[in-house]
């Protein structure tokens, strides 16, 4: 049985656990060794969910043939917003001059689509695509029926030898409400990649269970809590999460080059290695 499951993010909906487990378990047991550890590829594990955001039907596409006029709702259009003024903090050729606009024209969501798209972060991604990563951050936080049949997918995942849990962008997310619902279970680590949980409004204050007096729930159970981030990466808009969640976190920075939100980059650093290993041997309390 696994050590160590490893929770994904957005657009993995044409894939499966054991080919996404295939592409992840080699690039986590890389950062592991360079840490000076081991780890083998049987001791990973993968909590799938991505089939859960697949329209049924559809074929060709990653994501339906979205255009502009599909982001109509003020959550995705925030969160668009929060993407294109991160992405020209990082970029001086992205220009993000008009990201204050509130218009009810979808003017400035078309240029911040085209800013994004082509944007070294995202790299050429279609607007559609763009689009479809929006609505399914959306649909976790909107639509109970798919978080609970999101979280039912990783509490499943959870085993006794389960050490260590793994979550990159929304899969972070998705981890942390998971271990925060079972107080009972034996992880003792948390690793978070490139994660979104801090950022106001749209996530950090959507979270179950509800942060109090802007703090958020620490883990019943959690003994290590790692949150590794790269300060290009657009998606993890708040880079530090210990002002949030207490001391507890360690906030580790990384370099994951031009793919900086990309999942094989952050598992295959030396630093998130390191936070796996101290998971599986331990490094005093």
């Amino acid at each position: 049985m696994s050590k160590v499951l490893l929770v994904h993010g957005i657009a993995q909906q044409y894939r499966g656990p054991e080919s996404l487990r295939a592409a992840c378990a080699p690039a986590l047991c890389d950062g592991v060794v360079l840490a000076g550890g081991r780890l083998e590829v049987a001791d990973v594990a993968v909590a799938f969910y991505g089939d859960l955001f697949r329209p049924p039907g559809s074929r060709g596409l990653d994501f339906p043939d979205y255009d502009v006029t599909d982001l109509a709702d003020p959550f995705e259009r925030d969160l668009l917003r929060a993407w294109w003024h991160e992405a020209a903090r990082t970029e001086q050729e992205v220009d993000d001059s008009a990201s204050g606009t509130r218009g009810r024209t979808p003017r400035w969501v078309q240029r911040a689509l085209h800013a994004l798209s082509g944007s070294a972060f995202f790299g050429g991604l279609a607007e559609r695509v763009l689009i479809g990563s929006l609505k399914q951050v959306h649909a976790y936080f909107a639509d109970s029926a798919i978080r609970e049949r999101i979280q039912h997918r990783v509490l499943a995942a959870v085993t006794a030898e389960t050490q260590v849990v793994v979550g990159h962008s929304l899969g972070s997310v998705v981890a942390y409400e998971a271990l925060c619902a079972m107080p009972d279970q034996g992880v003792s680590t948390f690793v978070t990649l490139g994660s979104p949980l801090g950022v106001p409004n749209l996530i950090f204050d959507r979270l179950l269970p509800r942060p109090r007096e802007g703090r958020g729930r620490w883990p019943a159970g959690i003994r290590r809590w790692t949150n590794v981030a790269d300060d290009g990466d657009v998606v993890a808009l708040t880079k530090t999460l210990a002002p949030l969640f207490g001391p507890g976190v360690q906030d580790v920075s990384v370099h994951n080059g031009a793919k900086a939100h990309d999942v094989r980059p952050y598992l295959t650093a030396e630093q998130t290695g390191l936070a796996v290993l101290q998971g599986l041997v331990g490094d005093g309390p």
